[in-house]
């Protein structure tokens, strides 16, 4: 029970900061976002002048050279629910440190400290576990034992960071502008676009093989998942302060995340070898 309960967070947490989330688009009810709050430069004012397209595409480059950001945000997989707080360093593979606390499933309230390096994920549920603190899930590991799944999984961890679904939004070329709107007092450039979902896992797979790509998209077939909404908010300096994406089948899923403070300071160091136990 106890390594279900940590693979659910680990899975939240990928999809969260990247990947295989969202369908039927989000319509914003300012429910957050925390933004960079700058005033210079201009998704709302360059909008006019440039195809949304174009502007995702300054957004992407502006908001990758951040290098690091805070994260906030939400994952909802049927009746569960994950809040995730922490940062994320994606300059040299990705880095991130966040505190999850789960609803409505399995250990529910109990919050959980996760530390990810571009090797591995190690998560300290508040409670020994085979007399360690932290239990290691090396993603080479995941990606044997999860199948397709598992590969992507690697991936997307490995090759991370907020500017990859505005990177996918431009390479579909499936995209609109909705408005002007408010993200946590940040004015903002709401953009939307909708994706199949086999399309999406072939865009954000970046070391993944055709054959593992073939499992993972009868995987979603077999989910009843076909389409994802990826809904995206910038503000006035083209850096993306808010992600929600949402996917449709069997059982729906709902993801937003909130970035700010880019160029914060991220430190993730691995907890010794004596204090940890290796997933397997």
């Amino acid at each position: 029970m106890r390594s279900t309960r940590i693979t659910a967070a680990v899975a939240g947490v990928v999809m969260l900061v990247g990947g295989l989330s969202a369908c039927n688009g989000g319509k914003d009810d300012n429910a957050g976002g925390s933004g960079s709050g700058g005033k210079n430069g201009a998704a709302g004012q360059q909008s006019e002048s440039k195809s949304p397209l174009d502007l995702l595409k300054q957004v992407s480059q502006e908001t990758n050279g951040k290098n690091s950001a805070k994260i906030d945000g939400t994952v909802k997989n049927g009746p569960a629910e994950q809040s995730m707080k922490g940062a994320m360093d994606w300059s040299n593979g990705m880095n991130m440190t966040v505190d999850i606390t789960s609803k409505g499933g399995m250990g529910s309230g109990k919050p959980m400290k996760a530390l990810y390096t571009p090797d591995a994920m190690y998560m300290n549920m508040g409670m020994p576990i085979q007399g360690k603190s932290w239990i290691k899930y090396d993603y080479d590991v995941m990606a044997k034992k999860m199948g397709a799944a598992g590969a992507l999984m690697k991936d997307m961890m490995q090759n991370n960071n907020p500017s990859k679904s505005v990177d996918m939004l431009i390479a579909s070329g499936k995209v609109k502008e909705v408005g002007k709107e408010d993200v946590r007092g940040v004015q903002a450039t709401h953009f939307t676009g909708t994706l199949g979902v086999t399309e999406l896992a072939r865009m954000q797979s970046k070391n993944v093989s055709e054959e593992q790509l073939k499992a993972l998209e009868k995987q979603l077939q077999q989910s009843g998942a076909k389409n994802e909404t990826i809904d995206l908010w910038i503000d006035s300096d083209n850096l993306l302060v808010k992600k929600r994406e949402q996917m449709d089948g069997k059982t729906a899923y709902d993801s937003t995340v909130f970035y700010s403070d880019y160029g914060t300071k991220v430190s993730v160091t691995p907890p010794p070898a004596s204090e940890t136990t290796e997933y397997k």
